[in-house]
């Protein structure tokens, strides 16, 4: 026989050694098995003592495995219902945490205006930012949400103005696009943002602040804005001297802008055909 004959035959010796061994061990192993169920099978029958011990262990095991669920599960709603990221969704802020000519305008205003000083801080942060991205006097910024909406959020007018700055929504509704949509007229930030840009295209149309606040409200191409330029120019005044430090004067106002007064919806609805068309 030829060595390669004699590996090849001792191959075939070594794998049936293998194979037998393992049918060997796997039949061992399952005759292990078998006896050993049936022996636990004749002990818990002889012994009914212990089958009683191992139903109560079971029993206790699964009953604290439903304690430890329900407890998750109470954990989970008591987070739903606390809502942990609500601080989050609230417009406000702390006075304390402003520069100081801002936290005196936060609180001037807080008292005049009835509103908690803590949305109102987020509001005069919101309006001296965008004041200094638009170039335009935050104190004139909120001077017209003072005239407008006397800061509340939520104000809507006859002919649709809404928020804190009365920004006609469905006329602007493309300045909201990048905010998501109209609804967020009534997010008082992205409303401020929005009304800033409209205050600062009106006074550039009108070449002056005065004549922007007249485009603003819809007078443009009326005789009087009701008085409403005036107003605002001299609560801007007003907010002036208290970010200043100094006690507001009662008397300061501005120049009126007209003898005659037209009823407040006249110039909103003017407003409405201004926009449209420009």
């Amino acid at each position: 026989m030829t060595a390669l004959g004699k590996t090849a035959q001792g191959l075939r010796t070594f794998a049936g050694d293998v194979t037998s061994g393992f049918f060997e061990i796997t039949h061992n192993s399952f005759a292990l098995v078998g006896l050993a169920v049936v022996f636990a099978v004749i002990t818990l029958t002889a012994r009914p003592d212990l089958r009683q011990a191992g139903e109560e262990k079971l029993m206790s095991w699964l009953q604290s495995r439903q304690v430890a669920v329900e407890e998750v599960e109470a954990e989970v709603e008591t987070a739903a219902v606390t809502e942990p990221d609500a601080i989050d969704r609230a417009t406000a802020a702390n006075p304390k945490d402003l520069p100081k000519e801002q936290a005196a305008v936060a609180y001037w205003l807080s008292k005049k205006y009835r509103v908690a000083p803590e949305p109102l801080s987020a509001l005069v942060a919101a309006a001296y930012d965008a004041g200094q991205r638009a170039k335009l006097d935050p104190t004139l910024i909120l001077a017209v949400m003072a005239v407008e909406s006397s800061f509340n959020p939520f104000a809507q007018s006859a002919v649709g103005a809404q928020g804190l700055m009365q920004v006609m929504t469905k006329v602007h509704s493309d300045k909201y696009d990048r905010f998501g949509g109209k609804l967020a007229a009534f997010d008082p930030v992205t409303n401020v943002r929005v009304g800033v840009k409209v205050l600062q295209e009106c006074i550039a149309r009108a070449g002056s602040i005065e004549g922007g606040l007249r485009y603003y409200v819809g007078a443009a191409n009326l005789n009087s804005d009701g008085g409403y330029a005036s107003k605002v120019l001299s609560e801007r005044a007003r907010l002036h001297q208290v970010a200043k430090g100094r006690a507001p004067d009662r008397s300061v106002s501005a120049p009126a802008t007209s003898a005659s007064a037209t009823p407040a919806d006249t110039p909103r609805t003017e407003k409405v055909a201004l926009l449209t068309a420009s």
